[in-house]
């Protein structure tokens, strides 16, 4: 049996997030009976949170109690985790244990940590997702530590997997002096469209509620911070000719960047621009991610982002902005825009000029990629034969 410990996601049931939803799609759609999954979880975020062992899709989920202490409570939740999951593997004897951790957090420890695994025979796996040290949420000083943090990360490490090959190039690039070894397993997404339909009474009362008509909308899915580029998305919307809306589907906050954003765009004065809210039905979600005209895509600092695949999954036509993350995933079958003046708004512009035939061979080649490369039983199938190679 290949025990394998997951360490640096919430935790499962997933309720939210990209590694959450990898976490339960990894353990649910286990292929491979020979391994078995530990998976730590924040009690906070836990349904279980007294229980300290519970057992879900089939896997051991231990919980973690960890104080509100800030952004610092990630680096102590992760270190608890790992100490705990070394322990639980040396007292049960398991043989040839892998400590999958998610993100680059607890770097500046893991030299301590990686002579603990080696000498009980274990693992050390990590996946280091984006430009964490990009984002523009962190200060200077954060930003730093995440460098520094991904660094040793990557030194300590028997295997990196990205989940995008244009983080892999960036791995073997700029590490190059510690030989990382790598591969690139991408994140994964659902297939199939949603069992709603325009006569079921949510989507009725959900689009009247905002004013909205189907296929007469373009649609923004995505955490509200700055590195998303919702200033330019605004802005260029703006200028566009198109008559369509832009719905904007986030967890938007009266916070300083909702008011820096106001005063910079004025987008108020808009009536295209609405931002909805989050959808928490998932099955509504993917009817509006369907129905929309085209979807337009900011995120810079990801790797494969969920909501892009789950774009290519469901929408039409889908406008991203131009980097390297991007290509690696749509190819040629998008529509990219730059940061320059009037890029996306011309971008938004020929959008419009499509034909029928024209969105529907976007889709189907959106689709194609999706089937193609990135479902869940595809990627459970390459993490499982990842793992079993450690025996």
């Amino acid at each position: 049996m290949q025990h394998v410990y997951i360490i640096g996601s919430k935790g499962i049931p997933a309720r939210y997030g990209g590694y959450e939803t990898f976490v339960e799609n990894l353990t649910a759609g286990k292929q491979n009976d020979n391994i078995y999954y530990h998976v730590a979880s924040r009690s906070d975020n836990s349904q279980y949170g007294n229980q300290p062992v519970f057992y879900y899709n089939n896997s051991e989920i231990f919980n973690i109690t960890v104080p509100n202490i800030g952004p610092a409570q990630a680096i102590v939740y992760d270190l608890k985790a790992l100490s705990y999951a070394l322990q639980d593997a040396k007292n049960n004897n398991y043989q040839k244990p892998i400590f999958y951790i998610l993100t680059c957090r607890i770097g500046p420890f893991m030299k301590h940590y990686i002579k603990k695994i080696h000498q009980i025979g274990g693992f050390y796996f990590v996946n280091p997702d984006g430009h964490e040290w990009k984002r523009a949420k962190w200060s200077w000083p954060v930003r730093k530590y995440w460098k520094y943090s991904e660094k040793l990360m990557v030194k300590y490490a028997d295997l990196v997997i990205c989940d995008n090959r244009k983080i892999e190039e960036y791995i073997k690039h700029d590490y190059a002096k510690y030989h990382p070894e790598t591969t690139f397993i991408a994140y994964g997404t659902a297939i199939g469209s949603s069992k709603l339909t325009p006569k079921s009474a949510i989507v009725k009362k959900w689009y009247a509620a905002q004013d909205v008509k189907l296929h007469n909308y373009y649609l923004i899915v995505g955490r509200f911070v700055p590195e998303n580029n919702y200033e330019i998305m605004l802005q260029e919307f703006m200028l566009s000719k198109t008559k369509k809306d832009l719905v904007i589907v986030t967890n938007v906050k009266r916070n300083r960047f909702y008011h820096k954003l106001l005063q910079a765009t004025n987008f108020t004065s808009d009536a295209r621009i609405k931002f909805v809210g989050t959808i928490y039905d998932q099955e509504l979600l993917k009817f509006v991610r369907e129905n929309a005209y085209g979807y337009i895509h900011g995120h810079e600092v990801g790797g494969t982002n969920p909501s892009l695949l789950e774009a290519l999954s469901s929408t039409q036509l889908n406008l991203l902005i131009d980097v390297g993350f991007n290509h690696d995933v749509a190819h040629d079958v998008a529509l990219y825009w730059t940061k320059k003046s009037h890029s996306l708004a011309n971008t938004i512009d020929k959008a419009d000029q499509y034909s029928q035939e024209q969105l529907n061979q976007k889709r189907r080649q959106a689709q194609n990629i999706v089937k193609k490369e990135y479902t869940w039983p595809l990627i459970i199938a390459k993490y499982e034969t990842k793992f079993g190679l450690y025996k």
